[in-house]
């Protein structure tokens, strides 16, 4: 990469996002972060606030900034929200990433682009057992990705995380556990987590390692291919469970509807993300601490 490279970051004030930022202004890129929202970052990071379901704004965006990256995180990732709202959620991630790339299209043609998809997107051909409407916006927003590099020759690659954990503020079941074990240790609540099935199975990276994998593809990708990305074992979330205890003084108990449902997952093995290199670096044990750690420090 040649130094200071123009990168857009979008979704940069969120949980990936910030991570994201901090990694790549380190990694020397000249960084527009693109929110929403107000965004605290580091001095060298120029931070833009665009509503990427306007096109117009997207356009001026991309016109200004003639990108020669693009790591598209921006959406909006919550099933509930999705089930409320559909119409939102196709917009916010699909149609924001039709924009984009028609803008770099006209703009900044040779942009190598990287689109973050959801590990809950699936096959066209499974498209019948869809499970939800923000399953059906993701899985759109990776077809409209896949079109645009087949019909414009366009440098577009795409990245599946799995479920994304470490410091700081997520919705993740992982954040929301060391939220309430930290209720526990400093305002005495009860001792409980409460699980509805604590047999089921996920993959859990952490989101700095998913970070790394993000930059890797912006400069080894294949363009059209799409990249697991993935620690390759799956955890139940007992397990994540029994991890907190061990670095907790409080006992924690748990109760479960259904722990008697036992649950096998196919485990998620990134073998082309590891054959151009990467692999995770970052143990389980380490993330829950430092998730741990973030959040008492909010309530210091």
């Amino acid at each position: 990469m040649n130094q200071r490279s123009k990168l857009i970051i979008t979704g940069a004030s969120g949980f990936t996002g910030q991570h994201a930022c901090e990694h790549f202004l380190k990694s020397g890129y000249d960084i527009t972060a693109v929110s929403r929202k107000k965004l605290n970052t580091d001095d060298g990071i120029q931070v833009e606030f665009c509503d990427l379901t306007n096109s117009k704004e997207v356009y001026k965006l991309v016109k200004r900034t003639k990108p020669q990256y693009l790591l598209h995180l921006a959406g909006q990732n919550h099933v509930g929200e999705s089930w409320m709202d559909p119409i939102s959620s196709l917009e916010a991630n699909s149609m924001s990433t039709a924009y984009l790339l028609d803008a770099i299209r006209k703009e900044s043609p040779t942009c190598k682009i990287v689109i973050v998809g959801s590990a809950l997107q699936i096959d066209l051909n499974s498209i019948s057992s869809i499970p939800h409407p923000y399953s059906l916006s993701k899985t759109i927003q990776v077809l409209i990705a896949q079109s645009w590099k087949v019909l414009y020759n366009m440098d577009i690659t795409i990245a599946k995380p799995s479920n994304l954990i470490g410091p700081g503020l997520s919705n993740g079941v992982c954040s929301i556990f060391a939220q309430k074990i930290i209720d526990m240790e400093i305002k005495g609540t009860e001792k409980v987590l409460e699980v509805d099935n604590p047999n089921v199975q996920r993959d859990f990276l952490d989101v700095r390692d998913a970070v790394r994998a993000y930059d890797l593809l912006l400069k080894r990708g294949k363009p059209g291919e799409t990249y697991d990305v993935a620690s390759g074992n799956n955890r139940t979330l007992e397990e994540i469970i029994e991890g907190f205890r061990t670095i907790t003084t409080d006992e924690i108990k748990v109760n479960s509807q259904r722990n008697d449902l036992i649950e096998n997952s196919r485990a998620i093995l990134p073998i082309k993300l590891m054959n151009l290199g990467w692999k995770p670096s970052i143990p389980l044990e380490s993330s829950l601490m430092d998730i741990l750690a973030f959040h008492r420090g909010l309530k210091e």
